[in-house]
C-alpha cells in the first residue's frame, strides 16, 4: 500500500510540474528573443540557426525555471492534497506528513543532482557555442544590412554606399556608388546610378542589384601594351539598366559555428574553474604588487628627503644659513610634496583598474559555486513549497502561484543584490553566491516545522482572534440604550 501511496504522490506531482517547467520555459526563451531581437533579425539566418542559438541560449534558462517549478509544483501538489482532504486521510490512516514528503524529497534530490550534472558539463558547452555564434553572426552577417551614406566594404572585393534606403525590406537604393576594389596593377570599375533596386536572385550564393540612369566608369590597365593604353582614355559607359550580382559565396557559407572565442570563464565546468580561480587570483596579486612595488619606488626618495630636512628640536639658535641654500632647500622641498601628490593622484586613477579586477574575480568565483547553490535551492524550494502547500491547502493556480512567485523575487532579489555587492568588493563572492540560500533555508526549515505540527499559520480568525482584545478597546459599543 505504501508503494502504491508513494507512487500516486509522484504522479500527483508530476502533472503540474511538466506543465509549470513548459510554461516557465516558455516564458523565459521569450524573454531572450525579445532582448536580443536586433540579432535575429535581418541577418539572414535561417528559421534552423534562430532555433540553433535559442536552444544554445535557453540553456542557463534551465538553472532558474527548475527551482521555480519545483517550487510551484510541490504548492500545488500538497495544496490539491490538501484541499481534497486527501492528506487528512493519509494522516488519519497514521501515514506522517514527512512519510507522505518522502517520495517526493528524493524526486527532487534527483533533480538537484541532474541540474548540478546539466550546469557542470551542458551550460559551458552551449555557452560556448552561443558566443562563438553570436560572435559569427555580428562579424559575418551584417554583409546584407547596408547603413545609409556611408562606405561598407562588407561585400568581397567592393566598396559601394548609398545615400537613401527605403522599402519594407531595404530593397530600394538611392544614389548608388559601387567601387570595384582592385589594385594597380588590375582594371579599375566604378558605377554610379541615380537609383537601384535588390532582387532575388535565382542563386543564393549571388547577390542581385538592378541599377537605373547611371554610367560606368572604367580604366583599364591590362589585357593591352604600355603604348596601347596610353592612346586609350577612360571609358565612361551610360547605361538605362544595369544587372550586377555580386558573389557573396564566402560569407554565406563562413561557419556560423567556428569557434573563435575559447577562453571565456562560463565555458569551464567547476574543477576547470577552480584553476581559472587561482590563476586570476595569483595574475592579480602580481599586479597589485607590482603597482606597490612602482608607487614605493616613486615615493620612497621623496619622504626620506622630507624627513632628512625636518627641523629637530634644540635648545641653542639656530645658526645664521645662506638665504639663498636655504630657498633652494624650500624649493626643493616644495617639489618634493608636489612629486607625492602627483603620486597619489596617479594612485586614484589606478582604482578602476583595481575594481574591474576585483569584479571580474568576483565573477568566475560566483559563476563556481551557483553551479552547486542552484542544485541546493531545488531542495530548499521544495520544503518551502510542499509545507506551503500543506498548510494553506489550496491547489489551482490561484494563491500557490502568488505565493511561489513572492518567494522567487525574494530569491532573485537576493541573488541579484549580493551579486552587485560582491562586484563593488562589498562582500565576499563566496557568501554572495550562497546567501539567498542561506536566508531561505531557516525560512524553509521554519515552514517545515509548522506543517509538520500542523500549525495554522493562514488561518484568518486565529489572526482575529489574537487581535480581538485591542479591537475591542477602541471601538464603540453598539448596544441599544434599552439593554444597558
Amino acid at each position: 500500500m505504501i508503494k502504491k501511496l508513494d507512487g500516486y504522490v509522484i504522479k500527483t506531482f508530476f502533472g503540474p510540474f511538466l506543465f509549470i517547467f513548459s510554461v516557465l520555459f516558455f516564458i523565459f526563451v521569450v524573454n531572450i528573443i525579445w532582448i536580443r531581437l536586433a540579432q535575429f533579425t535581418g541577418k539572414g539566418l535561417s528559421y534552423w540557426e534562430i532555433l540553433k542559438l535559442l536552444s544554445y541560449l535557453s540553456a542557463i534558462v534551465v538553472q532558474l525555471v527548475l527551482p521555480l517549478t519545483i517550487l510551484l509544483s510541490s504548492i500545488m501538489t500538497f495544496g490539491d492534497f490538501g484541499e481534497r482532504y486527501e492528506l487528512a486521510a493519509m494522516k488519519a490512516a497514521g501515514i506522517s506528513l514527512t512519510r507522505i514528503m518522502l517520495p517526493l524529497f528524493f524526486t527532487t534530490l534527483f533533480f538537484a543532482l541532474l541540474l548540478f550534472v546539466f550546469s557542470n558539463n551542458v551550460v559551458p558547452d552551449f555557452q560556448r557555442k552561443a558566443k562563438n555564434m553570436l560572435y559569427n553572426i555580428a562579424a559575418t552577417k551584417p554583409a546584407l544590412n547596408f547603413t545609409p551614406g556611408q562606405f561598407i566594404q562588407q561585400i568581397p572585393g567592393y566598396s559601394v554606399k548609398f545615400d537613401k534606403i527605403s522599402g519594407e525590406s531595404g530593397e530600394n537604393l538611392t544614389g548608388v556608388f559601387i567601387h570595384k576594389m582592385a589594385t594597380s596593377f588590375e582594371d579599375q570599375q566604378s558605377i554610379v546610378a541615380e537609383t537601384g533596386k535588390f532582387v532575388p536572385a535565382v542563386n543564393p550564393n549571388y547577390l542581385k542589384l538592378v541599377l537605373f540612369n547611371g554610367h560606368v566608369y572604367e580604366d583599364q590597365l591590362t589585357g593591352a601594351d604600355y603604348n596601347q593604353r596610353l592612346k586609350q582614355p577612360d571609358q565612361a559607359i551610360k547605361f538605362d539598366t544595369l544587372v550586377s550580382h555580386f558573389n557573396i559565396s564566402d560569407i554565406i557559407n563562413k561557419a556560423i559555428e567556428a569557434e573563435k572565442i575559447t577562453d571565456d570563464y562560463s565555458f569551464q565546468n567547476i574543477l576547470q574553474l577552480n584553476k581559472t580561480i587561482k590563476e586570476t587570483k595569483k595574475s592579480n596579486e602580481n599586479i597589485l604588487n607590482n603597482m606597490n612595488y612602482e608607487l614605493v619606488s616613486q615615493a620612497n626618495s621623496y619622504v626620506t628627503y622630507i624627513d632628512n630636512t625636518k627641523l629637530k628640536k634644540t635648545i641653542t639658535p639656530p645658526p645664521k644659513v645662506d638665504t639663498i641654500k636655504q630657498k633652494r632647500k624650500n624649493e626643493m622641498l616644495y617639489s618634493a610634496y608636489n612629486k607625492i601628490e602627483n603620486i597619489k593622484l596617479s594612485t586614484l586613477g589606478k582604482d578602476p583598474q583595481i575594481k574591474d579586477m576585483h569584479a571580474y574575480f568576483s565573477r568566475v568565483i560566483m559563476h563556481q559555486q551557483r553551479i552547486v547553490s542552484y542544485s541546493v535551492t531545488c531542495i530548499i524550494f521544495f520544503l518551502i513549497g510542499s509545507s506551503l502547500g500543506s498548510i494553506i491547502r489550496k491547489g489551482g493556480l490561484g494563491l500557490p502561484v502568488v505565493i511561489a512567485i513572492v518567494v522567487f523575487i525574494l530569491f532573485y532579489l537576493l541573488n541579484l543584490s549580493a551579486e552587485n555587492i560582491a562586484w563593488s568588493g562589498g562582500m565576499d563572492p563566496y557568501l554572495a553566491a550562497w546567501l539567498p540560500n542561506l536566508v531561505l533555508l531557516p525560512f524553509g526549515i521554519w515552514l517545515t516545522y509548522k506543517a509538520l505540527t500542523d500549525s495554522q499559520l493562514f488561518d484568518i480568525e486565529k489572526y482575529k482572534a489574537l487581535f480581538k482584545p485591542i479591537i475591542a478597546r477602541f471601538s464603540k459599543n453598539k448596544e441599544h440604550t434599552r439593554y444597558r
